[in-house]
């Protein structure tokens, strides 16, 4: 995939095509890129603590993997383990496991990836929202400001429109824009999707928001990289 932050051409693309997009309609297109929506620092957690939870259900299954352990360091030699020296070598297991799964899930990508797609999702789109909220939703005179919003690790993009423009286009309307968006991204082409995306999103807004002569540039035509 193209390395982020984007190159210079590709912000020219972006932004050229977000030009020339709002030639032909009173509607304002932002657009957003950022490398992730969200660092999925719980997903670490609840597999180490799964790990850990495992660790548990192996010595309840095969309870002399414990005295194994014990051995190791004994030697063989003494008593039999007590209950408590069991508890703390479970204990001090268990603790070495989290900690080593904790290490493991440093690696964003693999947090990502073991997050669940629906939960991956949500948070794309929580952040979109609150994006557009600060820097798109009404912030033009006629409410008719849309987002475009691209998260590369997880893949995923979202479109959110201003009032007026979410009262005329249903959202299924913007499939065939995501779709452009997504087939570019998946080829490591994200500027290129989102170009691309952005003449969709366009030529949309236009049928129902055409230009007039009162029109002004009222938000940023430039991708803005987070």
């Amino acid at each position: 995939m193209t390395g982020f932050p984007l190159s210079a051409e590709d912000r020219a693309l972006v932004s050229n095509a977000v030009t020339a997009a709002e030639a032909g309609t009173d509607g304002e297109i932002v657009t957003i890129v950022t490398r992730r929506s969200d660092e999925y620092r719980d997903t670490g957690l609840i597999w180490a603590a799964m790990a850990m939870l495992l660790v548990v259900a192996l010595a309840a299954v095969l309870p002399g993997t414990i005295d194994a352990k014990i051995a190791l360091v004994t030697g063989g030699w003494g008593e039999v383990p007590s209950m408590a020296a069991r508890f703390v070598t479970l204990l001090v297991i268990e603790a070495v496991v989290f900690g080593l799964a904790l290490l493991l899930f440093r690696n964003g990508r693999l947090r990502i990836a073991l997050t669940p797609p629906t939960v991956r999702a949500r948070r794309v789109r929580g952040r979109a929202i609150r994006y557009f909220k600060v820097g798109a939703e009404k912030r033009t005179a006629a409410r008719v400001g849309v987002l475009l919003y691209l998260s590369l690790d997880e893949r995923l993009a979202e479109i959110v429109a201003d009032a007026a423009i979410h009262a005329k286009v249903p959202p299924e309307r913007w499939g065939d824009a995501m779709a452009a968006l997504v087939d570019e991204v998946r080829d490591g082409r994200p500027a290129q999707g989102m170009a691309a995306a952005v003449r969709a999103i366009g030529a949309i807004v236009a049928e129902h928001f055409p230009k007039t002569e009162h029109d002004r540039n009222e938000l940023p035509d430039r991708l803005i990289e987070l």
